[in-house]
Parts: structure tokens; C-alpha cells; sequence
């Protein structure tokens, strides 16, 4: 019976599958189907079902079909099969006859090369009875001598008693076949509606917590087997799939094709309790006693899956600041209760609800994750330590920290971590696997320094990460030129060195969280130890921080600018504090400072790409070298008390560049012009997002079509839909904006402090008569910026370039 079910079951997925829902006809099918086994469907059911008896409710314009039949399904097909271990009797046991039929069902051969086996249509290996048969007899009659009449009898009996447990064994292994058999069509028509069909259901975040929460019951359940569990796993993954993205599509079912900045924050997010229960039975299906490295893989990716659904309830890119104040625009009372305080607080109840289920068996998830991050296949390793990661993600009392560290896993993937960097390169499937390993231990790592900010810095400090990361040999993964192997070596050994070149990012940003430390160090010899260690790791890397340096700008990719980045940062902070410059680093960034800060940002290439979003992107990685040059600069007029010529002039080193006060001037006059363009493209965005509901599809759709978001509609898509996503990426737009106009009046008042400087020094002040020509229009359209443009409070920031400009006007008096 529970074969002819399961071929219905894949009869009517293949068809869910294969429709062409544009056809009336295959549309009301597909309909008739989702009826029939989901009881949700959005649209009004003519026909009668396919299966269901005369009288059972369906569904209709104004309700849901009452019963959802693929539960009851999955209900059906968990059973126990029955135990077929065999309790040999005693007279064979006696007789030492035991082993010898242990011995004939170890052997897996068939009946026609001398075993007891044969193989079923459907491929089970099943006990041949009159083969097994012929081989008792043969036992009888070796016996048959030694035996008196009442042990004869006893004897038959007894290999009666096995005959009847092979017919036995032969009948649980059909069940379980059939068994799996129907979870199997039972799992492909659940995932084909989930994923092809959805948008026929209705109230589908319900329906998918509802075959989330029956897949991870019966996963955690005693009667259910490893391949079902597998089967089960991979079925509840679809629908956490399917639950993220039905977050983040624009919600339906509203009359009006309007939409608000309420529809961002309001998505379809399961209630924090659904959510737990959720996380509570997945805990119990990776705990349970039968299982595999396998399966375990499966549901450790259930889990990282989880944990992104329960991570943020906005949309990444759209920073809280700018759904703040589009809420506070559009709020014109009392009666919106859902407000983003309250999203927010929930979200919040939600992690520290996670972190506490998850703490009641943290022991235990602990041990398993470790032991199949230290002991598993390359790929177990792997997903282990992403999971690692994300259990670090929701720590809220450093507690999973302190599990880690007892446990060594941290000092072991510094370990790991080197010894991969510091081997040479091999052409082996080894290094691909090792590579993704190696990627998501130093996710661990970098998430310790994030998560737990400067503690958590400290801590990998205090392991000994620096001496680790100093070890490996960075230098080795610089792409070079073509070698004389032929050309597929090349590619392959190309592709290897940019995967290991890649990691020398990761490695870059967790020095860049170990320099966090040298301005909050309590003790000078901490400081001083801190910044020693990270000087030499410079040093020990120079031809790795000089070609990343040397870069050209112009060209560069957003992996490059991310790599120049974070080397400036680096050395902004540690390198001035050496005295000697054999690494030539302050010639590098001196020299990058003469290019860049007098550089038309519009100009560049990568700004000048048609993806808008990404533009804006590079142009805040850029403002951020700015940055941190401009902090190296700080740091030497302020604590090192070094004063700048005003231009370049004859008293400069021969052959060497020296910062200047017009390069910091050129600097300040780039970002004026960026805060008042930013500033005003924020504005325009904001308006444009108020504004949305008044546009056209036309220009909705070139709104979607800059942001170069095109395959996230279709041409069915209405104008609700269209109007949700171009409004997600205005506000990403808006966002970005908004970072940039912190950061450019961040540099602005590191250059004004540097002038300032200069300007109260005595010895500088009487040369400074006709470079005070030319400072003077740029500080007086920086106190023209409008806060209602940058959206900020610029009180102390105006305080800073009035006290610049009078100095200024002494300066061109005198």
C-alpha cells in the first residue's frame, strides 16, 4: 500500500514540477493538487479533488481547506520496524552451530555463487529461503549421527524457528524499503510546491513552519531511521530557504499598490515562539543517538540557515538610521504600534531566547561540533566551524568564548592556519578542501575579534596569533607571471595562488583588530609589546605591504581597495611609532597621499561602473584610505609634533616626497565637494523613497535597473512588488550615503586640527600669509553645509572651522 501512495505522490510532483501554470488548464491542476495536499490555496477551487472523499471541505476564496493532508502523510509513514535481531536457541549454541549460520549470513554472495542472498527488483538484498533452507539441512544432516531423537526433534524445531526469522527479516527490510519509498515521494512533493509553486499557496510562512516543525519531530524522533532523518533534513532545509526569502519579498494581500517603509521592518517573520520551538526540536535531531557525519553536515547547515533567518528582521543594507527617520516622516499618529523600537526589542528577545535554549544543552552541541571540527572529512571540518561561528555570533555572556578556549579550539585553528600558509603549493584535490576549511576557521577567528571587540582581540593576542600569522609565508601567493608549463597547469596553479592570495585578507583584518589595542593598552610596555609585535609582523611581510601599497588606484577592484585598506590602516596606527623606515612604508604613504588626495574621485574607473550600488561602495572604501592617511598625519603633527612645508618646495628630501600643508588643503577641498554632493544625493534619495508611490512602473523599473537589481522581478510581478524592492534599494542607497557622510566629517576634522596645529605654531604662523588665500573659500563654504542635508548636528564641527578661519584672516593681516 505504501508503494502504490508513493507513486502518486511522485505522479503528482512530477506534474507540479513540469506545468506550465501560464495554461488555464495545468493551472487548475496544479491547483487541485496543492489543495489536495497542503489544504492552502490562493486561488478559488472549481473542480473536485483528486482524492479527497465527497463532502471534505477545500479550498475556497474565503477560507483554507481544513486539513493539511501531507502532515498526515508524514504520520503515517513514521513507524518502527519490528526488531529482527535473532536469540539463537540453546541446543545450537550447544552444538556450536551458532557461528557457523553467522558465518553464512556474513557471507554477502547470492545463491548462484554459493551464498544465501538475492536482490529484489527494487535492489534490497534479501535472505534467499530455500537456499538458506538447503544450507540447514546440510547442518542437520552433519549432525545427524551425534544427535539422539529427542535433540533431533528440538533441532528441526529450532531451524523451523530460523527459517521463520528469515521470512521475518525479509518482511521488515520490504517494509523499510516501502518505508522510505513513500518518504522519499512524500519529500519530493513537498519540495517541488515549496519551491516552485509557493506563490499558488496562501498563509505560506504558516504553512512552512508547519512542515518545519512535523520534519524536525519526526527527525528527532526514536523510530525514525538515519535515511530518514537525511530525507526529513533535507525537506526542512528547502523551507528555511523558503522562509528567508518569503522575509524579504514584498508582503501581499494589501488592497492598496502603495507601499510604506512600515513594510520593510513588518516581514514575515515567525513569532519568537514558533521560532524556538523550531531551534529546540532541531537541537534534539542533532543530539539524537543514531546518526552520521553525513546527516549531521545536513543539519548543522539547518542551523546556520536558522540563525540567518533569526539574525536581523531588516534587510542588511538598510542601515536602522535611515528607517528611523523615514518612519518618523511617515507616522502621523499614534495608531502604528509596529514601530522599529519594538522590532528591534524583539529581536533582541529572540537572541537571548536562542542563546538560551541552546545553553541548556551547550555541553553536549559543544562536544559534537568540536569532534566533528577536529576529526571529520574536510567538509565536516568545515561547516563545523562555521556553525562554531555562529554560536559565537549569539554569546551574550562570553560563555561559548570560555567553552572554546577550554577546549583549544581557538590556539588550534591559529595552528592550522599557519601551517596551511606556510606550505608550498600543491596540485591536489587536498588543497581545495583544506582551502574551505581553512576559510571558515578564520570566520571563527575574525568573529572572536568582532564579536567581543577588544577582549576578544586580546585574547588571540595573548595565543600567540601574531607569532602564528608572522610564521606563514604571504609573500609566496603574489600572482606572478606565466611560467613555461603548459597552459592548463598555468590555469590550475592560478587558481590555487588567488584562492591563497584571497586569505590575505582575513589575515590583514585581524591585524587590523589587533592595532584597536595600542590606543586602549593601560600600561606603556603593553602598548609598547603590542605595537612591536605588529611593527615586525609589518617588516616580516614587506614585499606583500609594498605591492598592495604600489597598486594602482585607478584600477583597482574592490578586493584590491579592501586589501589597501586595511594595510593603511595598519600602519597608520603602528608605523609611527618606528624610527626607522628601511621598508620604505612612509615613502608609500606619502607618495599615496600626493596622488590621492588631490585626485577627482569622479574620475576613477570603478566609480564610473553602471552598477550604481557598488559605486557608491568603492567610494566609501575610498574615503577610508583617505582616512586613515589622514590619521597618520594627525598622529605626527599632533603626538610626534612634526610641522609640514606648505608646498612642495627646495628644502624637500632629493628623490623623496614629504607631506604639505596644500595636500592636506587639496584634501579638505575634495571633501567639501563630496559632503555637499553626498549630502545632497541623500536628500534626493529620501524624497524619492517618500515619492515612490507616485512613480510609474516605468520608473519604478529604471530605479531597479540602475541598482542593477533586474532578475529580482519578473514581468508578472506587480507594481506593489516593484515599488518594495526599488524602495529596499533606495534606502540601501541612502544608507550608504549616510556612512560616508560620517566618515568625510571625520577626515575633515582630522585636516582642520592638522591646520590648526600649524596655525597655533609660532614658527609656521608667518609663512602661512598667502596659503591662507586659498584656505579661505573652502572654510567658508564648509560653514555653509546644512545640517537638514547631512542629517547631522554639526554645532562642534562648525566651532572647529569658525576657530580655523579667524586664524586664517590674522594670518592674511599680518
Amino acid at each position: 500500500m505504501l508503494h502504490e501512495r508513493a507513486w502518486l505522490l511522485k505522479i503528482q510532483a512530477l506534474a507540479l514540477h513540469v506545468s506550465d501554470i501560464s495554461s488555464s488548464v495545468y493551472r487548475e491542476a496544479c491547483l487541485a493538487i496543492l489543495s489536495d495536499a497542503f489544504g492552502h490555496c490562493a486561488e478559488n477551487m472549481k473542480n473536485a479533488s483528486m482524492f479527497q472523499s465527497p463532502g471534505t471541505p477545500i479550498c475556497t476564496s474565503s477560507g483554507l481547506m481544513n486539513r493539511n493532508k501531507v502532515l498526515e502523510l508524514l504520520e503515517v509513514v513514521q513507524f518502527r520496524c519490528p526488531d529482527t535481531s535473532m536469540k539463537y536457541p540453546q541446543l545450537l549454541s550447544n552444538l556450536r552451530v551458532e557461528s557457523k549460520i553467522e558465518e553464512i549470513l556474513r557471507n554477502s554472495a547470492t545463491s548462484e555463487f554459493g551464498g544465501v542472498y538475492y536482490f529484489s527488483e527494487r535492489g534490497d538484498r534479501l535472505i534467499d529461503l530455500d537456499a538458506f533452507h538447503q544450507k540447514l539441512i546440510q547442518m542437520s544432516q552433519e549432525l545427524h549421527t551425534q544427535l539422539s531423537e529427542s535433540e533431533k526433534g528440538e533441532l528441526k524445531e529450532s531451524f523451523h524457528r530460523m527459517l521463520k526469522w528469515a521470512w521475518r527479516y525479509n518482511k521488515n527490510l520490504e517494509e523499510q524499503a516501502a518505508q522510505l519509498h513513500m518518504l522519499t515521494s512524500w519529500s519530493q512533493i513537498v519540495e517541488v510546491a515549496v519551491s516552485r509553486r509557493m506563490s499558488l499557496l496562501e498563509n505560506r510562512s504558516q504553512l512552512l513552519f508547519e512542515l518545519l516543525d512535523a520534519s524536525l519531530g519526526a527527525t528527532s524522533s526514536p523510530d525514525c531511521s538515519v535515511k530518514m532523518a537525511y530525507i526529513l533534513t533535507n525537506v526542512a532545509l528547502t523551507c528555511m530557504a523558503k522562509l528567508r526569502d518569503e522575509r524579504f519579498i514584498c508582503p501581499t494581500g494589501a488592497d492598496s499598490d502603495a507601499v510604506t517603509c512600515l513594510d520593510i521592518i513588518s516581514a514575515k517573520q515567525l513569532s519568537n515562539a514558533a521560532c524556538n520551538s523550531l531551534l529546540f526540536k532541531l537541537i534534539m535531531a542533532i543530539m539524537r543517538n543514531e546518526s552520521s557525519e553525513t546527516l549531521r553536515r545536513r543539519q548543522y547547515a539547518l542551523l546556520l540557515s536558522y540563525f540567518q533567518y533569526c539574525g536581523s528582521i531588516l534587510d542588511s543594507d538598510v542601515p536602522p538610521s535611515v528607517i528611523r527617520f523615514l518612519l518618523l516622516e511617515e507616522q502621523e499618529g499614534d495608531d502604528d504600534e509596529l514601530t522599529l523600537q519594538n522590532v528591534l526589542k524583539e529581536q533582541s528577545e529572540l537572541a537571548r531566547a536562542n542563546f538560551a535554549i541552546i545553553r541548556k544543552e551547550a555541553q553536549a552541541v559543544i562536544d559534537l561540533v568540536t569532534k566533528d571540527a577536529i576529526h571529520g572529512s574536510e567538509t565536516g571540518k568545515a561547516i563545523s566551524f562555521y556553525v562554531l561561528d555562529s554560536l559565537v555570533s549569539i554569546d551574550h555572556e562570553k560563555y561559548f568564548l570560555n567553552q572554546l578556549q577550554s577546549r583549544g579550539i581557538l590556539r588550534s585553528c591559529l595552528t592550522d592556519v599557519s601551517n596551511y600558509l606556510s606550505k608550498d603549493m600543491s596540485f591536489s584535490s587536498e588543497f581545495s578542501q583544506r582551502f574551505c576549511t581553512i576559510d571558515a576557521q578564520f570566520s571563527l577567528l575574525l568573529r572572536i575579534t568582532h564579536h567581543y571587540g577588544k577582549h576578544g582581540s586580546q585574547i588571540l593576542l595573548s595565543m600567540g596569533a601574531l607569532q602564528n600569522l608572522s610564521s606563514c609565508s604571504l609573500s609566496g601567493y603574489q600572482k606572478k607571471g606565466s611560467s613555461r608549463l603548459n597552459s592548463n597547469v598555468v590555469k590550475e596553479r592560478a587558481g590555487e595562488i588567488d584562492k591563497k592570495w584571497s586569505l590575505t585578507a582575513p589575515v590583514l583584518r585581524i591585524i587590523t583588530s589587533f592595532t584597536s589595542l595600542v590606543d586602549s593598552a593601560d600600561f606603556l610596555e603593553v602598548k609598547n609589546k603590542i605595537v612591536r609585535e605588529i611593527v615586525d609582523f609589518a617588516k616580516q611581510h614587506q614585499s606583500i605591504f609594498n605591492s598592495i601599497l604600489r597598486e594602482n588606484i585607478s584600477g583597482a577592484n574592490a578586493f584590491s581597495l579592501e586589501r589597501l585598506n586595511m594595510v593603511v590602516s595598519i600602519l597608520s596606527k603602528i608605523w609611527a611609532y618606528e624610527e626607522n623606515d628601511e621598508c620604505s612604508y612612509v615613502q608609500d604613504l606619502f607618495s599615496m597621499m600626493h596622488s590621492l588626495f588631490s585626485l577627482d574621485f569622479g574620475s576613477l574607473n570603478f566609480i564610473q561602473s553602471p552598477n550604481m550600488i557598488e559605486n557608491q561602495k568603492s567610494e566609501l572604501v575610498l574615503f577610508g584610505i583617505c582616512f586613515g592617511l589622514i590619521s597618520y598625519l594627525y598622529f605626527l603633527a599632533t603626538k610626534k609634533n612634526m610641522r609640514f612645508q606648505i608646498s612642495d618646495g627646495d628644502n624637500n628630501k632629493l628623490g623623496q616626497q614629504q607631506p604639505t600643508l596644500q595636500m592636506v588643503s587639496n584634501l579638505l577641498n575634495s571633501v567639501t565637494l563630496a559632503l555637499e554632493r553626498v549630502g545632497e544625493e541623500k536628500y534626493l534619495l529620501l524624497n524619492k523613497v517618500r515619492d515612490l508611490n507616485e512613480l510609474s512602473r516605468k520608473e519604478v523599473d529604471e530605479i531597479i535597473k540602475v541598482c542593477m537589481k533586474q532578475d529580482c522581478i519578473s514581468p508578472n510581478d506587480n507594481i506593489r512588488k516593484r515599488r518594495y524592492i526599488a524602495m529596499i534599494d533606495l534606502c540601501c542607497m541612502a544608507g550608504n550615503r549616510d556612512q560616508l557622510i560620517t566618515l568625510l566629517l571625520q577626515v575633515a576634522e582630522c585636516a582642520i586640527t592638522i591646520l590648526l596645529v600649524h596655525f597655533h605654531d609660532e614658527a609656521c604662523a608667518e609663512d602661512l600669509s598667502s596659503f591662507s588665500d586659498e584656505l579661505l573659500p573652502l572654510l567658508e563654504r564648509l560653514e555653509h553645509l546644512k545640517e537638514d542635508k547631512v542629517g547631522r548636528n554639526l554645532k562642534l564641527f562648525y566651532r572647529s572651522v569658525s576657530t580655523l578661519k579667524e586664524m586664517t584672516v590674522r594670518s592674511m593681516t599680518m
